[in-house]
């Protein structure tokens, strides 16, 4: 097993210390009481000779530590980017994680041919870098899901098993028992009607944070109607598929940072996909990110240190994509505009407690059988529509994923074979959709002018000293040009 990040001694030293930038990396089992907690748990520290220590949540479960009720393993950061040698078993392991939160079958075989391995030599590697199997990896991750359900919101247990992955509530509670030793119900507090109240969750991420620049950045780009800033709250509307519908709402993501954690509030509607919410926010607000390794890259980047940088991704990936089209050739506000108006004719309402919130953004299917005279008329170029209703028709086809656990090469390859859309756009949808931390964008003008250069091939020959982080050192030149000092 490859992953654990520290030796034991070091590790009783960042867990005294509940020194936060460990928060995900490392989990600390304690013998005298069965129960494994974060670094940051604020319980007494527990005598050295009780303790064991565990890379991974899931690592800990198969231990049978069963997790801690204050500190709530289920909320800490998740994984991010590791080098060349790990990224398939970590690209399984996203696989497993979205398949568990947005509530689609998983199959070891399937999962293995996507990454062009046997499912034996897939097991076999998982097995090294994350220490459980697959399988095991996968029960961890439905049952953390159930776990911050079940504190967080007032689903029925019904409900939350199914969202969770269990095909019974007779397996769930099994499985709930045997590995946790309590039944689903105890975690229950007295809560309104889910129906009435929206849902208060959190989740915790790795300090420091630039959650100034990060909130900026959306600031920067707000579409009117869909999406706000105020303060340390993004707020935005939003829209998922289940079980054949299109569910609507809206949901507020505060940022606190005296406690590394973001509070999120969803609306009610949204209640049947808080997993796979869950697992929108901590992507578009890279909350998995790990200051630590990237922030040493960044130094090398022209401009002022900016330590915590974060990666803004999307809440949903085709609209994401379909900005990126809208913002070809440009600027971010002329893109902003264009977009607007693409929400306002084609956006459905919605209800929230925010008036000026009203639409979200259209989906796929509702893009790709519009009138191409009807999108001509918001004063979108004819090359840009082709190319929309392209990259539409793909995506509500279901040949085209784009999220953080979608195959990389595979879908910039497919980009690519869209009308009008060229490696530029490409790489700017692999950057925030995909999550791709190594995106680079080369032909980006304000690169190059942050670069001081016009040759796309010398600022590319640069930014290879700030592999495998190349998409965060646009973020800081970007940021450079958008809020000079």
């Amino acid at each position: 097993m490859r992953r654990m990040v520290l030796d034991a001694d070091a590790a009783y030293l960042a867990l005294k210390a509940r020194d936060a930038r460990f928060d995900g990396r490392l989990f600390v089992g304690v013998t005298s009481t069965g129960v494994y907690c974060r670094p940051v748990c604020r319980v007494r520290t527990p005598r050295r000779e009780n303790c064991r220590f565990f890379a991974t949540r899931a690592q800990a479960e198969a231990a049978a530590f069963r997790p801690c009720l204050k500190c709530r393993p289920e909320i800490a950061p998740g994984l991010s980017a590791m080098d060349s040698s790990q990224q398939l078993a970590d690209a399984a392991a996203r696989r497993i994680e979205h398949a568990v939160h947005v509530g689609e079958p998983f199959a070891l075989p399937v999962l293995a041919a996507r990454l062009g391995v046997t499912d034996r030599h897939l097991r076999r590697i998982f097995q090294a870098e994350h220490g459980v199997s697959p399988h095991a990896y996968l029960n961890t991750q439905r049952l953390l899901l159930a776990k911050q359900l079940l504190s967080d919101t007032a689903l029925p247990v019904t409900q939350v098993a199914l969202a969770s992955g269990f095909a019974s509530l007779r397996r769930f509670n099994a499985a709930f028992a045997e590995h946790y030793r309590l039944a689903p119900s105890a975690l229950r507090k007295a809560r309104a009607s889910p129906r009435k109240t929206p849902a208060r969750l959190r989740l915790a991420y790795r300090p420091p944070c630039d959650h100034a620049a990060l909130l900026a950045f959306f600031a920067a780009r707000e579409l009117e109607g869909v999406e706000a800033v105020e303060g340390l709250e993004l707020r935005r509307t939003l829209a998922w598929p289940h079980e054949g519908q299109r569910l609507t709402g809206w949901i507020a993501c505060r940022f606190v940072p005296e406690q590394n954690e973001l509070q999120v509030q969803a609306a009610p509607a949204l209640a049947p996909v808080l997993g796979a919410v869950l697992q929108a926010v901590r992507h578009a607000l890279d909350l998995d990110a790990d200051p630590a390794r990237i922030d040493p890259v960044l130094a090398t980047v022209p401009g002022p240190a900016r330590a915590g940088l974060r990666l803004p991704g999307a809440f949903d990936g085709f609209e994401l994509a379909a900005r990126v089209i809208l913002g070809q050739q440009v600027t971010v506000k002329a893109a902003r505009t264009l977009a607007g108006r693409l929400v306002r004719r084609f956006g459905a309402p919605v209800e929230t407690p925010w008036p000026t919130l009203n639409r979200v953004f259209p989906d796929a299917a509702t893009i790709a059988t519009a009138s191409a005279d009807a999108l001509g008329e918001l004063g979108i170029v004819r090359q840009r529509v082709r190319a929309l209703q392209a990259l539409a028709g793909e995506v509500a086809s279901g040949r085209l994923a784009l999220h953080r656990a979608a195959p990389l090469e595979a879908t910039l390859d497919a980009l690519c074979a869209l009308p009008g859309i060229g490696p530029w756009s490409a790489q700017l949808i692999a950057m925030r959709a995909l999550a791709w931390p190594d995106a680079w964008p080369a032909a980006d003008i304000g690169l190059m002018n942050a670069l001081g250069t016009r040759d796309a091939r010398l600022a590319t020959a640069q930014a290879e000293a700030w592999r495998p982080w190349r998409a965060y050192a646009v973020m800081k030149l970007w940021h450079g040009l958008e809020n000079p000092t």
